[in-house]
């Protein structure tokens, strides 16, 4: 059985170690309702926007030579891995991690062996990651979350629709924890680029049929649409990714609280235990040592 000295020392170091993990819950809490705020002030206008271009899905579908829509074979794959700057967050990085290599691996196995797949990393942990086994993170926009802002996600979209346009990748996809609550995120992989122009028309329904007058013209809007879309499209992106990370620390931190005021109890109960018998063993000695000074 362990000292007493050592015990108590053991229920200092967890006593402290829980006033560490009960503060980082309050942070992250605090921080959760911040970012749940961001995202259900930015979804009825991302909603409505996407409900505007799915109504013009038709004309996405027919026009072949849309640089955003068009279907090249896949030789150049670039993989977008959304993660955070910290750890302490449960599973939420390694999911995400684990995800995007698997998708190099299995999905795009032949452009994977023929190193043909390059990262872009939102996010220290996925990019430190990627860098040490040897991927090309052709990108770190870890400082993104210094100063979330729509401007500095737009300018990363903004990129990456550039490199896809240019030609210098045939298809992007990216990877991130979508926010359900705060106990609850869901593993995404999401097709950036081409856009899904199928899909899209099929989202409109019953809005394609109606007659809508377009100025200046339906392909002028399309082109114009589109590309703030996929720039709202990864901003919502990040925003779920930054929700869930304060969700996921804020359920690990709440975990290792509890987990710690358990340990206390038990270190409480072994201490008491050592001290009585401690206390026994003194007794005996000094009615031993009685005794035998009267015999």
């Amino acid at each position: 059985m362990a000292s007493l000295k050592e015990i108590r020392e053991r229920k200092v170091s967890v006593a402290s170690t829980m006033q560490i993990t009960n503060a980082m819950k309050m942070v992250s809490a605090a921080k959760l309702k911040k970012a749940q705020d961001a995202i259900v002030q930015f979804r009825p206008y991302a909603e409505k926007l996407q409900e505007i271009l799915a109504s013009v899905g038709d004309s996405i579908k027919d026009d072949e030579d849309n640089q955003y829509v068009v279907q090249r074979d896949k030789e150049r794959i670039l993989l977008v891995l959304i993660t955070s700057n910290r750890g302490l967050c449960g599973a939420f990085n390694s999911n995400a991690i684990k995800a995007t290599i698997t998708r190099a691996l299995t999905t795009f196995d032949n452009q994977m062996m023929a190193r043909q797949i390059d990262f872009i990393a939102i996010g220290k942990k996925g990019a430190d990651f990627l860098r040490k086994k040897g991927y090309n993170v052709i990108f770190d926009g870890s400082e993104i979350f210094d100063d979330l802002t729509f401007d500095r996600v737009a300018q990363v979209a903004n990129m990456i629709m550039g490199l896809f346009t240019d030609g210098e990748y045939d298809h992007v996809d990216v990877i991130y924890n979508r926010f359900k609550n705060a106990g609850t995120q869901i593993l995404t992989e999401e097709q950036f680029l081409p856009i899904k122009a199928d899909e899209l028309a099929e989202e409109s329904g019953p809005v394609s049929n109606v007659d809508y007058i377009f100025e200046p013209t339906k392909e002028y809007i399309v082109q114009e649409l589109i590309p703030r879309s996929l720039r709202l499209q990864f901003y919502k992106a990040i925003l779920d990714s930054h929700a869930s990370e304060h969700g996921a620390r804020m359920t690990a931190m709440h975990k290792a609280t509890d987990n710690a005021t358990e340990l206390l109890k038990e270190l409480s109960l072994q201490f008491n235990k050592a001290r009585q018998a401690a206390i026994t063993n003194e007794i005996l000695e000094i009615v031993g040592g009685a005794e035998a000074l009267k015999g």
